[in-house]
């Protein structure tokens, strides 16, 4: 019997960089087809049948609440967790780490866009090389500079990591969303109790244990205007 899927979307960041766009407007509710970046992932979680989604709220949370109060109000499904003090990814995961219990975890960030499906990465994920104890998903970026590059060897595993480095060896690009079940959280709350950013505090310790998902389809992170402009241009058959 599979185990259940259990998903975090983070959700709770600034948005500093699509500025105006962001000063009213929290960055998982900015519009992309006439649908909320968040709405986008419910849906895309919705399609694996996930059991559960949790949801961290912070900048401009009251927004976020009331768009998810008055949109999904009959959905058991979605839990909201408010950060008072921003926790970082790591510290979000860390925070939450009981509600994995038993299951196939997701952490996922918000605020990057693609029609690429996740039950592709899940099964790659139940597929992974024994030794590895998280699955995450890359593509190929034209701007390689602005995001983590990864390099892999020819089964597809991380042998190391450049995070937003001039110059890095590569396009293939971390795209942030990752699968784990309980033996990599026993092992983050183990060795990194403490980590706030997890691509910076955890990510280079798992060279080796990283086993990857490539998706051809495009891609984007969210984070300016001009990133935006180019996610509502995309087709869906893309």
């Amino acid at each position: 019997m599979q185990k259940p899927i259990r998903a975090l979307l983070l959700a709770a960041g600034f948005g500093k960089r699509l500025r105006p766009l962001t000063l009213n407007t929290p960055k998982c509710l900015v519009k992309i087809n006439k649908k909320p970046i968040l709405e986008h992932w419910l849906t895309k979680l919705e399609e694996i049948d996930v059991e559960s989604i949790l949801i961290n709220t912070h900048y401009l949370a009251e927004k976020v609440n009331y768009f998810l109060d008055t949109h999904y109000s009959q959905n058991k499904k979605i839990k909201k967790f408010h950060e008072d003090i921003l926790l970082g990814t790591a510290g979000t995961l860390i925070a939450n780490s009981e509600f994995f219990m038993n299951s196939i975890g997701m952490m996922i960030h918000s605020d990057n866009f693609s029609y690429f499906k996740l039950k592709d990465l899940v099964e790659a994920h139940q597929n992974r090389p024994k030794n590895c104890l998280i699955t995450m998903l890359t593509f190929s970026t034209n701007n390689p500079k602005s995001c983590g590059i990864v390099e892999i060897d020819n089964k597809g595993i991380v042998q190391s990591f450049h995070e937003k480095v001039n110059n890095p060896p590569g396009k293939i690009a971390n795209g942030a969303i990752y699968v784990f079940e309980n033996d990599f959280l026993d092992w983050l709350i183990k060795n990194h109790p403490n980590a706030k950013d997890f691509s910076i505090e955890v990510l280079p310790f798992l060279i080796g244990k990283i086993f990857t998902h490539h998706t051809n389809m495009s891609y984007i992170d969210i984070g300016t205007i001009n990133a935006l402009h180019e996610a509502r241009s995309i087709k869906k058959h893309k």
